[in-house]
Order: structure tokens, then C-alpha cells, then sequence
């Protein structure tokens, strides 16, 4: 009989241990999660701004040597990512493919015109700089047309600012949240053992005494549960980086030590506060309150 409750109590207490581990760790990948967004929420958004083309359309009269010093000068600003030379040969093939049929046989003539399609940088990319820089480079005299798609450029650069302050409030709340979901969780591993802790105060142990093998118990719980966290966290950065290797995930390491670090340390943190916490209310009860 002896050995059965024991065993029973073995294994209530290896639950209790494994409901905290796993608590600390979902949320505190949860959150690793959110500051990797949160970290990267201007890389993904500069990504999206650097796709937008601008059309530089030139017209037919326009020198090959007038064409290539347009090219030259555009790839050398400041404001340029990349900027390459579409013949309208090759603009015909592709919107041929595009459509599917050969549009040049049936209209007898190729309307399309050279192009110089100009990325710029995403520092650059909002209404008023591209503007200003299409208005540059439309006073060229053999520059036909430049075409960008605007309202594009404005929902980017708008979503861009609201993804971001959402996404930083979501991650306060979810701080929050977190701290709050830790501390329950280790609150009622506490509370299954609130006679223990009366028993020893009663025998005369000091608070610290009684407080310290729960605080330590506690705290390598949050550290076991921060590394299964982090663990997750790496292979789901593994993941994104093999898939989308132009995030460039793994090029600010040392932001990444900090966040890993961070959400260590949070583990241990949240979870000798709460230790403390909870086994300070329990001590500081009288024995008739323990039954409620």
C-alpha cells in the first residue's frame, strides 16, 4: 500500500513538472516566434519594397550610347538596387509567352519599346522619393515614358507602418500573456504542495530555507523549458532560411544571440519570480486557509 502511494505521488509529481516544462516552453517559443517577427518585420517589408519596377520606356530614336549612359548612370545612384536593359525584343517574347500566342504576326508590327527596369532600395521606395526620381529621369530627351505602379507603392508603404505597430502592441500583450500563463502554471505546482511548505514552517524552517529548493526546482524547470523553446525556435529559423534564403535570416547573428538570450532569460526570470511569489503566499497563510 505504501509502495502504491508512493508511486502515485512519483507520478503526480513528474505530471505537475512536466505541465510546467511544457507551459514555459510553448510560450516562450510563442514569443520567440513574435520577436522574430518583430526583428524582422523591416527586412520582410524592405523585400516587398525592393520587387517594385520602375518602367523606364525609351523612345525609338533613342542612341544606344545615350541608352548605355542612362543605364550606367541609374545602376551608380545612390537609390538604386538594380537596374537592367529590357529590349523590346525580348519584352515581345515574353508577354508572348505570357498570353500565349504570338501578338507580332497578327498586329505586323512589334509596339513594345526598349526599357531600362530600375529596382530601387527600400529606403527609397515611398510616393515622394519616387517621384521625385521618375521626375529626374523623365527630363531625359529620349526618355518616353516611366511607369511605376503607384497605388501599389502606397499600400506597401502604409501596411508596412501598420504591420509593424501591430505587431510590437501584440507582442507586449503577449509578454504579458505569457508571464501570466508561467505563473499559473507554476502557482498550482505550488499549491499541490502548500501543506508541505505549512508542515516545514511549523518545525521551524526559515522562509529562505523553505523557499530556496522550490526556487531552484522551479528555475531549472524554466531553464529545461527555455531550451526545448529555443530549440523549436532554431528549426523553424532553419526552416525559413532554406526556403526563403533572401530574408537572410542568419546575417544578424548577433540580434539573434540577444533574442535567444532574451527569451532564456526570461524563462529563468518569470519563473523565480512566480517561485517566489506563490511559496511567499503560502507561508504567509494561516493553516485553516490552506483548505481553500
Amino acid at each position: 500500500m505504501a509502495q502504491y502511494i508512493e508511486r502515485y505521488q512519483r507520478r503526480r509529481l513528474i505530471s505537475s513538472y512536466f505541465s510546467v516544462v511544457l507551459s514555459i516552453a510553448l510560450v516562450l517559443f510563442l514569443l520567440g516566434v513574435l520577436g522574430l517577427l518583430v526583428l524582422n518585420t523591416k527586412k520582410l517589408a524592405d523585400h516587398f519594397k525592393e520587387q517594385i519596377t520602375i518602367s523606364v520606356f525609351l523612345k525609338d530614336n533613342a542612341k544606344p550610347v545615350e541608352i548605355e549612359q542612362l543605364q550606367k548612370s541609374l545602376a551608380m545612384a545612390e537609390y538604386t538596387k538594380s537596374a537592367d536593359f529590357v529590349s523590346k525584343e525580348d519584352a515581345a517574347e515574353q508577354y508572348s509567352e505570357d498570353i500565349g500566342e504570338n501578338f507580332i504576326e497578327f498586329l505586323g508590327y512589334n509596339p513594345l519599346k526598349n526599357a531600362l527596369d530600375v529596382n530601387l532600395k527600400a529606403d527609397f521606395v515611398s510616393p515622394e522619393q519616387i517621384a521625385d526620381i521618375t521626375e529626374g529621369i523623365s527630363a531625359k530627351t529620349y526618355v518616353d515614358e516611366v511607369s511605376y505602379d503607384k497605388p501599389l507603392i502606397s499600400l506597401l508603404t502604409n501596411n508596412a507602418r501598420k504591420i509593424s505597430l501591430w505587431i510590437l502592441v501584440a507582442t507586449g500583450i503577449f509578454t504579458f500573456i505569457a508571464v501570466l500563463l508561467i505563473n499559473s502554471s507554476i502557482r498550482l505546482s505550488i499549491y499541490s504542495k502548500r501543506f508541505i511548505i505549512k508542515t516545514m514552517q511549523m518545525v521551524g524552517a526559515t522562509k529562505k530555507f523553505i523557499r530556496k529548493p522550490f526556487i531552484w526546482t522551479n528555475v531549472k524547470l524554466g531553464m529545461l523549458g527555455a531550451t526545448i523553446s529555443l530549440v523549436a525556435l532554431g528549426v523553424v529559423l532553419y526552416y525559413v532560411n532554406t526556403n526563403f534564403p533572401e530574408l537572410n535570416i542568419f546575417h544578424d547573428v548577433i540580434v539573434l544571440i540577444i533574442l535567444f538570450t532574451g527569451i532564456f532569460g526570461l524563462g529563468v526570470l518569470i519563473s523565480w519570480f512566480s517561485t517566489h511569489i506563490a511559496t511567499q503566499r503560502f507561508l504567509n497563510l494561516r493553516t485553516d486557509d490552506l483548505y481553500y
